[in-house]
């Protein structure tokens, strides 16, 4: 439970924060064309912009200070990143090194 406040901590003030995330995953998609690490980009996009339409105060009109959202949200993050992280970069290492002849 600890780490979900330091996500909280972290992309609640700064919600443009979780671009970096999504920039990362949606390079490991490139690298590696793995559907994971794309559809991990997707959620980190998708989280990005709705954490920045609750910080604008758009999608909330009156407290928003209790997120029980993040309960569901931030595992469902978790639980997309950590598995594209290891197939993309695991794809990545298995492709052969393409040798160019000199």
């Amino acid at each position: 439970m600890a780490f979900l406040s330091v996500l909280g901590a972290l992309f609640i003030p700064r919600p443009w924060l979780a671009l970096i995330p999504m920039v990362l995953f949606a390079g490991l998609y490139r690298s590696s064309h793995r559907n994971l690490a794309g559809a991990a980009a997707l959620i980190w996009l998708l989280y990005g912009v709705y954490e920045y339409a609750i910080y604008q105060r758009w999608l909330c009109t009156g407290e928003c200070n209790i997120r029980v959202d993040l309960l569901l949200i931030y595992p469902v993050i978790i639980l997309v990143s950590i598995p594209a992280a290891v197939v993309a970069i695991s794809a990545m290492l298995r492709r052969p090194v393409k040798r160019t002849a000199l």
